[in-house]
């Protein structure tokens, strides 16, 4: 890194992406030769996992570094607390501005502003805090007036651009042919022209770009070439039960999914439910999906072309990381609920241009890490204050070799089922809206699952890592069921809100304690 060269931040924030799906954590059948260069340069966590799922509470928790139970914007369409800080307002306090290609799925404070907001009208807008240069929410117009300016005719139903080219009459869902837009026109595309846009016109001032991408998230459909880049026979098979029915078994929230989930929401001619595809609709979908990543990997190397032809590569950190994974298949799902890894674990790469972090280059690490901790790490490596709300921790000890010695043992994420105006398991199980809740503590051994209204779930990870059988009311495991209960009540305790509780009055006045 240039001494005296400005510090620029690169936060690349990709959506639905499972965490285990890069080649360098064995994923070899992905052609990802620009994220791959990345890693290799940077440190890449396996064990990285997000805090909550779907989308707006999965990147409230990355970009307030708080837990769901302290930001409690449960799910998407839930309002954020405005009282609460981000990464977007902690930069602009270190004089950097917040600039932000893509979305954050963030429905704002109705104390904030009045009922008619049309924010309100949406799955979510844009986070306060940021300034956003490449806008894809409400409603994806900016990227459908730049389709039609660039002369290519939009269908009545602009999504129909995700339709496959000449499947009229077929069956619809998991599909081989290309998608209708081209490339050349693809969202993936329009994201990088805009964070492009952005960093050309910095002209040498130092600079953050938060460049997010729509892709691999759903409709699962490839533009030309991508869509035949990767052959359904050479995809990892799904990790389900013998049949959605006994998947279903296992518990009523997992029940409510597999007979809930349709395919309409994930391919735009979709029939039928997600726990009716076949073994070899599954592989196709996840071909494509496959070549939707390279899709991506292709438009970053653009990026990371032009970081290199400005000199400014060695002077910008480089965060490669995602809101939530996605079931795609295994156990009978598609999407991101329920208590399963796929949907919450998710990868983190980091590339740190300092010498210091010169000696872990290329390595990969195994310890349990949290989206939480990325605001922390962007902010000191910026030098400036982490706010005391944050949950998470820097993960630069990490890059320069020398982790904390007390750094985490387990991982810890929730998910809220309330109903919202397109999924109703509230209803569909009596539970009660603020009882719609389950909490999950995990390690390399056990995984416990505690529900606010249903019965828990534990499963053994050495004996059962597909995660199929049920411990939690067998008397053998009944001291792991309390440990792993104490576990998550620890957690509870050490991480209530705590933004003010480091403040206290005293005879000689105010005095903050920074622990």
């Amino acid at each position: 890194m240039h001494p005296q060269a400005p510090k620029n931040v690169l936060l690349i924030v990709v959506d639905q992406w499972r965490g285990l799906m890069l080649p360098r954590l064995g994923a070899d059948y992905l052609k990802l030769p620009n994220i791959d260069r990345l890693c290799a340069e940077g440190v890449t966590f396996r064990n990285h996992f997000t805090q909550c799922a779907p989308c707006g509470p999965a990147r409230a928790s990355l970009l307030t570094s708080l837990y769901l139970m302290n930001h409690r914007a449960v799910q998407n369409t839930i309002p954020l607390d405005a009282r609460f800080t981000n990464l977007g307002h902690e930069l602009r306090k270190g004089g950097y501005d917040a600039a932000l290609v893509g979305y954050t799925t963030t429905t704002p404070d109705p104390r904030t502003t009045g009922a008619s907001d049309p924010r309100f009208l949406v799955l979510g807008d844009i986070m306060d805090g940021f300034r956003p240069v490449g806008a894809f929410e409400p409603y994806k117009d900016a990227y459908f007036g730049w389709v039609a300016n660039q002369g290519f005719k939009l269908p009545e139903n602009r999504e129909d651009i995700w339709l496959p080219q000449g499947a009229a009459g077929e069956g619809g869902g998991a599909t081989a042919r290309p998608a209708v837009i081209p490339r050349e026109l693809s969202d993936t595309a329009w994201f990088t022209e805009r964070g492009l846009s952005y960093l050309r016109g910095r002209a040498g001032k130092p600079w953050f770009l938060h460049l997010g991408y729509y892709r691999p998230h759903p409709p699962f459909i490839a533009s030309a070439p991508y869509h035949e880049m990767y052959r359904p026979e050479d995809m990892p098979k799904p990790v389900r039960a013998a049949s959605p029915a006994e998947e279903a078994a296992q518990h009523p929230l997992l029940a409510y999914y597999v007979d809930n989930i349709n395919q309409a929401s994930f391919f735009q001619d979709g029939r039928g439910l997600g726990s009716a595809m076949s073994e070899e609709q599954v592989a196709q979908m996840r071909a494509t999906y496959c070549g939707l990543m390279s899709e991506i990997d292709d438009q970053l190397g653009r990026v990371f072309d032009h970081l290199k032809q400005t000199g400014q590569w060695d002077d910008t950190l480089i965060v490669f990381t995602c809101d939530h994974g996605e079931q795609l298949g295994d156990h009978h799902l598609l999407g991101k609920v329920g208590y399963h890894d796929e949907s919450y674990r998710i990868p983190m790469i980091v590339r740190d241009p300092r010498p210091e972090a010169n000696g872990t280059r290329g390595t990969v690490v195994e310890r349990f890490t949290e989206t939480i901790d990325t605001m922390p790490t962007i902010l000191e490596w910026l030098g400036l204050p982490v706010p005391r709300q944050c949950d998470g921790r820097s993960l630069l000890g990490f890059c320069e070799g020398q982790p904390p010695a007390d750094w985490r043992t387990e991982v810890h994420y929730e998910f809220d089922f309330r109903d919202l105006f397109y999924s109703k398991p509230e209803s569909a199980l009596g539970v009660p809206m603020d009882r719609c809740s389950l909490a999950v503590v995990q390690d390399e051994r056990f995984k416990y699952v505690h529900f606010a209204a249903l019965p828990p779930l534990l499963f053994d990870l050495k004996e059962d890592p597909g995660q199929f059988v049920n411990r939690a009311a067998d008397p053998a495991y009944a001291a792991r069921v309390a440990e792993y209960t104490a576990k998550m009540l620890d957690w509870r305790l050490g991480f209530a809100d705590r933004t003010l509780t480091g403040y206290r009055a005293t005879p000689n006045g105010l005095e903050v304690r920074a622990a």
